[in-house]
């Protein structure tokens, strides 16, 4: 891969719609494969799928930042739940250790179909990713119309109800794992938003708005970490050019999600998710159009 400004420039380009997308139930991944039909990487498609799997990681920085009081287990000073009164468990967050055991039970479904079709591929001695089936733009087009017309139904019909589980903190490990079987949805079908996935689920589960963004965050944080490492490990050695690249990207990811996720949090506090189901069907069938006008 040549270095060049214009390469840089592109890189940008892609973390700033990772930033905006990552977080807003839009789908990031959706967006990059349209955008790499219309602005490509000059690379090979190798480097393409762990750029747009790592740069991922940029993002969920941002998440570790601007949640970082809430999911830091350890510390003495607004310590309301101990796990002792005395001793060194007095400085660990019994809340916050519950928190993340409930976001591992959430990422076992996903862990059971990365293993899957390790298992799979090896008896069929060929790499299996069902993503992949459905990675064709037509796929991703038709998952931002069908996820968006679910948005604005089930908006529709929790409008005028009071959330069963309004915090965070109160999501139990039954309804944690049903989450993260929402979330294989966007593991099989681009487009489907991981974020609009986990979001729809709470939402059909009881969950309040707010408390089911903030999972959303803390979820994507042991899931993307993995991916991207594993993406990282088969990928190999990268070249300057290639990290260079990758850096970019990956840096204008964090900075642009930390704005995005203070919106999100802000904007869902007076409105609802329909904006965001609406956005999706415009530009799905806006996509399915220049593909059709294309042929």
């Amino acid at each position: 891969m040549e270095l060049t400004i214009i390469e840089v420039l592109k890189s940008i380009l892609f973390g700033v719609v990772e930033g905006i997308t990552e977080w807003l139930p839009i789908s990031s991944t959706g967006h990059l494969i349209l955008l790499d039909e219309m602005v490509s990487l000059n690379a090979g498609d190798d480097f393409k799928n762990m750029f747009e799997v790592v740069i991922q990681l940029g993002a969920i920085l941002a998440v570790i930042v601007f949640f970082w009081k809430q999911i830091w287990p350890f510390g003495h000073r607004n310590n309301d739940c101990p796990v002792r009164e005395s001793g060194p468990l007095s400085y660990c967050k019994k809340n916050v250790w519950m928190l993340w055991f409930k976001i591992l039970v959430a990422c076992i479904p996903a862990v059971a179909l990365i293993l899957g079709q390790k298992v799979v591929g090896k008896l069929l001695d060929r790499q299996i990713n069902v993503e992949d089936m459905f990675k064709s733009p037509v796929c991703v087009a038709i998952a931002l119309i069908v996820v968006g017309i679910a948005f604005i139904l089930i908006e529709s019909v929790h409008r005028d109800r009071a959330s069963r589980i309004s915090d965070v903190g109160d999501i139990c490990f039954r309804t944690a794992f049903l989450i993260g079987i929402f979330q294989l949805l966007a593991a099989v079908f681009p487009g489907t938003s991981r974020s609009g996935a986990t979001i729809l689920g709470a939402l059909l589960l009881g969950v309040s708005r707010k408390a089911a963004a903030e999972f959303t965050f803390y979820l994507a944080i042991p899931v993307m970490v993995g991916a991207s490492a594993l993406e990282l490990l088969e990928y190999g050695s990268l070249s300057s050019a290639e990290w260079v690249i990758l850096s970019v990207a990956f840096v204008t990811a964090f900075l642009v999600s930390l704005i995005i996720i203070r919106f999100l949090m802000s904007y869902i506090k007076k409105h609802d998710f329909r904006i965001f189901g609406w956005y999706r069907i415009i530009l799905g069938i806006v996509v399915l159009i220049f593909l059709y006008a294309r042929i």
